[in-house]
């Protein structure tokens, strides 16, 4: 199974593919960047963008990540949108969706729903047999959500 997990952002999203059998493999991951001035040419661009990544990924379910917590009402409101931009995208083509908020994610990858993002880094690195990823911390917050998803897709559905 192809599981994608998302971290959405009004700017950068992060995205990682990942293989759920045996174990986990790392198929793919990365990040999107919408450099646009106003919010709709954002909504726009991300759009585009998103239902290309779906359309080379051709993941089995798709993950994304809630909005649990906002410093910046503007910038909530700028992730949300972008966020059901995503959302839309993944109903319209069909595939099995989940949801987890941040501390979800942190209790499954370190076991500590408050670890900090050096420590979800370090154990996504660890679960998946990598050395290190580089980029900003929404390609590991994305990794992360897709191990979660992989290991807990089977309760979820109960």
């Amino acid at each position: 199974m192809k599981i994608l997990g998302i971290d959405p952002g009004s700017t950068r999203i992060g995205y990682g593919l990942i293989k759920s059998d045996s174990d986990l493999k790392v198929l793919d991951f990365g990040l999107i960047e919408i450099k646009a001035s106003s919010i709709s040419e954002k909504l726009l661009l991300l759009a585009d963008k998103f239902a290309k990544l779906l359309e080379k990924t051709k993941p089995d379910l798709v993950s994304v990540e809630k909005i649990y917590f906002a410093k910046n009402q503007k910038t909530a409101i700028e992730v949300a949108e972008a966020r059901g931009v995503i959302l839309f995208l993944i109903l319209k083509n069909k595939i099995p969706l989940l949801e987890y908020n941040p501390r979800e994610v942190k209790q499954a990858v370190t076991g500590y729903g408050l670890a900090d993002k050096i420590a979800v880094n370090k154990m996504v690195c660890r679960i998946l047999n990598l050395e290190k990823i580089s980029g900003p911390d929404d390609i590991a917050d994305a990794l992360a959500i897709a191990i979660t998803a992989a290991n807990r897709y089977k309760f979820d559905r109960l």
